[in-house]
């Protein structure tokens, strides 16, 4: 008889990776360089120094060292809330009917509620030690400035985030979680900032996007005495810092004699993404194993499965260095019925790499059918996932259900990376009927295509 799994399982705080994983390490080959806004040169780490600080800016281009040592403070830190658990989803199996074990990573016990707060911490006790005055960042549906609110309170620094406008509505009680941590919050575009001003003689009834409050964060920090810029997701430092949860993922499966065949993860900028999959990746790269891997993405904001593979800005402001990544271009701005985070441009370089050489897939969904999985999630395993986690809820449902089909008992692992708790007008819009499904044509996404830089690459 087999040996039966337990619903839920925690490491011990003995067990908790001492050390981030550099995907980049084992890659092939590496992602395109960033390169000079103004030369087009690839950048230097020198001059990455002025916007971030200086040890991220060391691990955003770090392509060779495997493994990072997590700081001893960073590793008490995380023993407030991590080990996060492995969690078999046996209700949602049987109600499903397939013949798949569906596992996943829950990243939603802290108060961020969400999986931000790993990265948050790190950066923030880098500029401490660095002695910086202050940091700004933005944040989209407000689980990284929630995150990051609390990791610059723990540290005592100062922090300004800009909010994307429609968020900023939205979410309200997101905005008196980060104030309860002494955070600025302003909505963004502002008129604060050049850039925000810039943009909002275009157009004064815009909701934003990341793009745009990116542009404001870095303004007022190159504005600022030292002061630098944080940002939560698509650089490499903080795909770095997400490792640990793939790390105890893989840990807990190797525990329970498992591996898994899928791995699905939400995509927006890939922090979440990049942080499950990596040591899976490594075995993939390695050769080791085979898993599919699966990035599930908004269609309102579909940077993998509609964007270009090219160099373009991180931000709308086009301060930025450039990056090579699937991208709609830094002036493509999401629906304003768009639910939930997930309304970057483009994607994670690193990810952006693997996809580009089909080492990963993604797909498209439409969030009346992501708030379908949610509710039905919700309902069997007694957790409201956040809108963003709901993409790899429908992803994991969708590849059970095949299972069904098949016959074929494959073991599926999805990340969970945060509660929904301050998504409920998303959740009534769905739940009254409410909710529209909005696909941007063609001819939308051309004009964010059409203001991509031209590089001439060697």
């Amino acid at each position: 008889m087999s040996k039966k799994i337990p619903h839920r399982l925690y490491l011990t705080e003995d067990q908790m990776p001492k050390q981030w994983y550099n995907l980049r390490a084992d890659m092939k080959e590496q992602p395109a360089p960033l390169l000079n806004p103004g030369t087009h040169e690839p950048a230097k780490v020198e001059e990455l120094y002025p916007v971030f600080c200086e040890k991220l800016a060391q691990q955003e281009m770090d392509g060779t060292t495997r493994y990072i040592d997590i700081p001893e403070e960073v590793q008490d830190f995380y023993k407030m809330y991590r080990p996060s658990p492995l969690i078999r989803a046996y209700n949602l199996e049987k109600a499903l009917g397939t013949p798949a074990k569906i596992y996943y990573k829950f990243e939603g016990n802290n108060t961020s509620g969400s999986h931000k707060l790993n990265s948050a911490v790190a950066q923030a006790y880098y500029a401490k030690e660095q002695g910086l005055a202050g940091l700004t960042t933005e944040t989209g549906a407000g689980q990284w400035g929630t995150a990051l609110s609390e990791a610059c309170s723990y540290y005592n620094l100062p922090l300004t985030v800009y909010m994307v406008k429609v968020s900023y509505e939205q979410k309200p009680f997101r905005q008196s979680v980060m104030r309860t941590f002494d955070a600025d919050i302003i909505p963004s575009p502002s008129n604060t900032t050049e850039v925000g001003r810039m943009i909002l003689s275009k157009d004064p009834a815009t909701g934003g996007s990341l793009g745009c409050a990116i542009s404001e964060a870095v303004e007022k920090a190159v504005t600022t005495p030292n002061t630098r810029y944080v940002l939560g997701s698509v650089l490499n430092q903080v795909l770095l810092h997400q490792s640990i949860i793939g790390l105890e993922s893989k840990l807990a499966m190797e525990m329970l004699d498992e591996y898994p065949d899928i791995v699905i993860g939400c995509a927006g900028g890939g922090s979440n993404l990049g942080g499950l999959i990596a040591p899976f990746m490594q075995d993939k790269l390695s050769g080791k194993a085979n898993p599919r891997i699966i990035a599930v993405e908004p269609a309102s904001c579909p940077s993998f499965t509609r964007g270009k593979y090219a160099y373009d800005f991180c931000d709308t402001g086009k301060v930025t260095p450039l990056a090579k990544m699937y991208t709609l271009g830094s002036s493509f701005m999401p629906s304003a019925n768009h639910a939930g985070g997930l309304r970057y441009h483009g994607m994670s370089p690193i990810l952006s790499k693997l996809y580009h050489d089909r080492y990963m897939e993604a797909i498209a969904v439409e969030q009346t059918k992501v708030f379908e999985a949610a509710v039905f999630f919700a309902k069997q395993e007694t957790i409201l996932p956040a809108p963003e986690s709901a993409h790899a809820i429908r992803g994991a449902i969708d590849e059970a259900l095949r299972c069904k089909e098949t016959g074929e008992a494959k073991t599926i692992l999805f990340g969970l990376t945060g509660t929904g708790y301050f998504d409920m007008t998303a959740y009534n819009a769905y739940l009254n009927g409410t909710m529209s499904d909005y696909i941007p044509t063609d001819a939308d996404l051309q004009k964010g295509f059409d203001e991509m830089p031209v590089v001439k690459e060697a």
